[in-house]
């Protein structure tokens, strides 16, 4: 269960960025002559002048809940929010109800991966806020299954079957109950910085049904019949510009910090942390933080630390001393092995056997060209606020 030393598959001599602490991990990385990445130089000229920590959007935010109250008029609910049990959706949670006034439909996905942590932080938030839980429960056979089959590719991002039924399903529920605006959680604050795109080499776009419908072609042991998809054209075009639903992410529009975020939630509702972003699930707690810098040498903290660095939350040095030691102990290592071996209901050996398979060449149909036009025009309109590369 030791964390191997996994040396650039690139061949490039090992570099660091000067200033957050991205490095030749990613395969794409470029640095200045200054020993700074492109991320760091998009950040400071790109997203920082227009975001501005959150401050100076009182008129943008006033007018955009007064469009969502305005929309849920005569209706039981004016928005709907996806909540997980982790930070961002519940702090979100918190300020649509008691800040902003809202009446948000809360929707939760159970796909049969949730920790007890997350169950806990859920029903704390929801009964106090009172407000409506919706619980999705997936198939849990279909799930298994689909879960197999991700490990069987080879591939590393194995988190795409419960992350595109949550795409997929949010918007299906929208629809469903005539609601106009979906919150999303994502905020430049605690995720500015993305997981390199170097890392998921061979994966489609999670929200690509076209790709998610060929893995389960090509690897699924059992028909998937239950399960809902999407696609980039129904998530991107239709959904919004024809069902006229909306996907807003409010949490740029104010102030805050990580420390706050737990600071208020602690304090008002008991909320318990979980440690390392994502690891509120046990299957993406297993996967970041073993299962790819064991396999892949890929540390997701990189991507996390590195968005609280960029913005002024972390110093480069507290960084870098969380980064010497791994995401997780042996002990904690090998219990959570155990336990995901057992939950897919395979043997400890076979579910080591997916770790030692060569790195995935199969290729997968996919619309990842499309989309990534569309992040690219999304940049140049200035509503994608995520660095990307």
């Amino acid at each position: 269960m030791a964390y191997p030393v996994i040396k650039s598959k690139s061949g490039r001599p090992y570099q660091i960025c000067k200033c957050c602490v991205m490095d030749t991990s990613d395969e794409d990385i470029v640095f200045n002559e200054d020993g700074v990445c492109t991320r760091c130089t998009e950040y400071k000229e790109r997203i920082e002048p227009e975001w501005n920590h959150g401050k100076g959007h009182e008129k943008e935010l006033a007018e955009l809940i007064a469009a969502i109250k305005k929309s849920g008029e005569g209706k039981k609910y004016d928005c709907i929010l996806g909540l997980s049990g982790g930070l961002d959706s519940s702090y979100m949670l918190h300020l649509a109800v008691r800040e902003w006034g809202l009446r948000p439909l809360v929707f939760h996905i159970d796909a049969g991966w949730n920790l007890p942590v997350a169950e806990a932080n859920i029903k704390r938030l929801t009964e106090k806020l009172g407000v409506e839980l919706l619980v999705e429960h997936m198939d849990w056979e279909e799930m298994r299954q689909m879960q197999l089959a991700w490990f069987k590719t080879g591939l590393e991002m194995l988190d795409a079957p419960q992350d595109h039924a949550f795409i997929a399903l949010i918007d299906k529920y929208a629809a469903q109950y005539g609601i106009k605006y979906i919150l999303n959680g994502y905020n430049i604050c605690t995720e500015i910085v993305a997981d390199p795109s170097s890392w998921e080499k061979g994966s489609g776009p999670t929200g690509d049904g076209t790709y998610i419908k060929d893995v389960v072609k090509k690897y699924c042991a059992v028909p998937i019949r239950n399960y809902t998809y999407t696609s980039g054209l129904k998530h991107k075009f239709v959904t919004p510009y024809i069902k006229g639903i909306k996907t807003v992410k409010p949490l740029n529009l104010v102030e805050f910090t990580r420390k706050s975020m737990v600071e208020t939630l602690s304090r008002e509702y008991g909320y318990v942390e979980y440690g390392q972003k994502h690891f509120e699930d046990l299957i993406t707690k297993f996967l970041e933080g073993w299962w790819q810098p064991t396999r892949f040498g890929h540390d997701i903290r990189r991507a996390q630390l590195s968005s609280l660095v960029v913005t002024g939350q972390m110093s480069r040095d507290e960084a870098l001393a969380i980064l010497e030691k791994p995401p997780l102990s042996e002990e904690e290592s090998k219990k959570l092995f155990s336990e995901v071996a057992a939950k897919l209901g395979i043997t400890e050996e076979e579910l080591m056997s997916y770790h030692e398979l060569p790195e995935c060449t199969d290729k997968f149909k996919s619309q990842e060209k499309l989309y990534n036009f569309g992040i690219r025009l999304y940049e140049k309109l200035g509503l994608e606020k995520r660095i990307r590369k």
